[in-house]
């Protein structure tokens, strides 16, 4: 598959992509970006909206845990993003008055926070090339034969990087949730839809 036709592909399917994570402040999208975990955007804007409106940065690092966890517990593994938020908040007030600063090593330092969430940070708040690799990027990258099902969220990622230039990374990165969100989804995949249907070998293809 010939790059250009690769990205051609995406924006023929995605030409405005974005991220679907509704935020006004960064330390929010930090926030939810740990709480999209196993968890839809959609649901993680329903409970943001109702975490902002009563926390900012410095009452989230005073928060009482039980009353995050009773605002996040349709999110999943609610006692442990509670905790996560709460510690991610402190960390934030303490060390950079509450703002998400342009920092790999420190961001992925946080409790709850990895190199995909870093990535989606970073890519969105400070305008640096990145690829987060999340369960949509991953399948869709695997059907396209881009990377092996037996690799790993960082070799497909480091894939994609050597695949994509790097000016689109940021940009792709969104096509490909996308893709893998509405289209090439995990069961049911719309093959109808998918402007890579003859370059797929994906077992789950429907022709």
């Amino acid at each position: 598959m010939l790059v250009v036709d690769f990205n051609k592909k995406l924006d023929i399917m995605f030409p405005d992509a974005r991220c679907e994570l509704n935020y006004n402040k960064d330390y929010e999208l930090l926030i939810a970006t740990v709480l999209s975990a196993q968890c839809t955007d959609k649901r993680v804007n329903e409970v943001t909206k109702v975490l902002f409106s009563k926390y900012d940065i410095n009452s989230l690092a005073k928060a009482d845990k039980k009353d995050i966890e009773d605002i996040i517990r349709s999110c999943g593994s609610y006692t442990k993003k509670a905790a996560y938020i709460i510690e991610i908040a402190k960390s934030l007030v303490s060390n950079y008055q509450g703002v998400v600063p342009n920092n790999r090593e420190y961001l992925e330092s946080l409790p709850g926070v990895g190199r995909k969430t870093t990535n989606v940070v970073l890519s969105n708040l400070y305008d640096v090339p990145a690829i987060a690799v999340d369960t949509h990027v991953e399948r869709v990258s695997k059907r396209l034969k881009i990377a092996k099902n037996s690799d790993d969220v960082l070799k497909v990622e480091k894939k994609l990087m050597k695949a994509i230039p790097k000016e689109l990374w940021s940009k792709s990165h969104h096509q490909l949730v996308l893709f893998g969100r509405y289209i090439c989804k995990a069961r049911g995949p719309e093959c109808s839809k998918c402007a890579f249907i003859n370059d797929c070998n994906s077992k789950d293809k429907k022709n």
